[in-house]
């Protein structure tokens, strides 16, 4: 062993737990000492030493077992943030010869955050050989949204007798962008239902792609009907068509939140998510709209832009004027001393985001779907 690494081996910050069998042992070590000093014994004497060399074995082994492993973890291009998400984890012996035993990888909490750790079931590996990779599959959770760029974990082991369980912290520095929660939000599933039969009805109309074939009305042409599904239903039927025009979705998402709010900010960032991620398999156009900040689907990119800058963004902590003071509804100021910008096209789709609604309803918003953050 190099004297570089032969000196991180002592300095490598280890903790120490004792065992019920460590406990016992112990006991069982006091016992023959003092007996030891006691009567005299030889017997007893080299008893005790031999007990107290073991012990003293045990933790040297337990500490050489947990230097020179080396983590790494392995995630998929897309995470979102509290879904289970496959990966893969590889621990690396660096040491040449001496193979590590016994080693358990559990999660530490994040104490900056406050958060849980990512790994919420722990691995077990029985045999690391040195110079060897061994890597295995994994069920990762990241509990918020945003820039991870430290994961915390912790290797431990009971190797050899179970007397110690000695236990080294692992920072993992990556940086991995997750995005918000996508998991299904009642409170939006009947906006999306009604914008999705909106955009197919929209769909509907005079253009050259081949849409279904449906029962006559009023208002349809004779030259659509198809004759050959009337001869077999025995009823009038026409053929529909797709537009050539496609109508897109605006959303806006209203940054601006009163101080104290976070939570509902973050619950508004969820609804705005999943109702993009549930939009994006229709053949529409998307628009996201903040302030200081556009994205067009398909035009500038795709649903994942979306969802890196719905994952990175913050909110932007609204200023109240004397209208608050007076117990008057509280009027925000708009940002940079300037009304809320108006939508690109009157004839989108207008979906807003927003604890202010009469700010957009006064800059050409009226016509807009309204998704107010939820009470506190």
């Amino acid at each position: 062993m190099p004297f570089s690494r032969f000196r991180a081996f002592f300095r490598q910050r280890i903790r120490n737990h004792v065992t019920l069998a460590g406990v016992l042992f112990l006991l069982a070590l006091g016992l023959t000492g003092a007996a030891s000093f006691v009567s005299g014994n030889n017997l007893l004497f080299l008893i005790f030493a031999a007990m107290l060399a073991l012990l003293l074995v045990s933790g040297f082994l337990s500490r050489l077992v947990l230097s020179g492993l080396e983590l790494e973890l392995l995630l998929p291009e897309h995470v979102s943030a509290r879904t289970p998400t496959a990966a893969r984890l590889r621990l690396r012996n660096l040491k040449r010869f001496t193979p590590s035993f016994s080693i358990e990888l559990s999660g530490r909490p994040d104490p900056l955050h406050n958060t849980p750790s990512i790994l919420p079931v722990a691995l077990y590996f029985p045999l690391i050989p040195g110079r060897a990779v061994v890597e295995t599959a994994a069920e990762v959770v990241f509990p918020r949204r945003g820039r991870h760029r430290e994961n915390l974990f912790v290797l431990s082991t009971r190797f050899p007798f179970g007397f110690l369980r000695k236990s080294t912290t692992v920072a993992l520095h990556r940086e991995t962008i997750v995005y918000p929660s996508l998991q299904p939000d009642e409170s939006v599933s009947d906006l999306i239902d009604a914008v999705a039969g909106e955009i197919e009805t929209h769909f509907r109309g005079a253009g050259r792609d081949f849409y279904r074939i449906r029962p006559y009305e009023s208002q349809d042409s004779a030259r659509h009907v198809d004759w050959k599904a009337t001869a077999h239903t025995g009823a009038l039927q026409v053929r529909e068509f797709t537009r050539d025009d496609r109508r897109a979705v605006e959303v806006y998402l209203d940054r601006r939140v009163a101080a104290g709010e976070n939570e509902s900010f973050e619950r508004q960032i969820e609804r705005c998510a999943w109702l993009l991620w549930s939009l994006a398999d229709l053949d529409t156009r998307l628009c996201l709209r903040s302030q200081r900040f556009s994205l067009s689907v398909p035009e500038e990119g795709e649903i994942y832009d979306m969802l890196r800058f719905l994952s990175l963004v913050e909110p932007i902590f609204a200023v109240q004027n004397r209208a608050a003071q007076n117990r008057v509804r509280p009027e925000v100021q708009p940002m940079d001393g300037q009304l809320m910008e108006p939508p690109f096209d009157d004839a989108n789709l207008q979906i807003v985001f927003t604890a202010y609604p009469l700010d957009f309803e006064q800059s050409g918003w009226s016509g807009a779907r309204v998704v107010e953050p939820p009470p506190a």
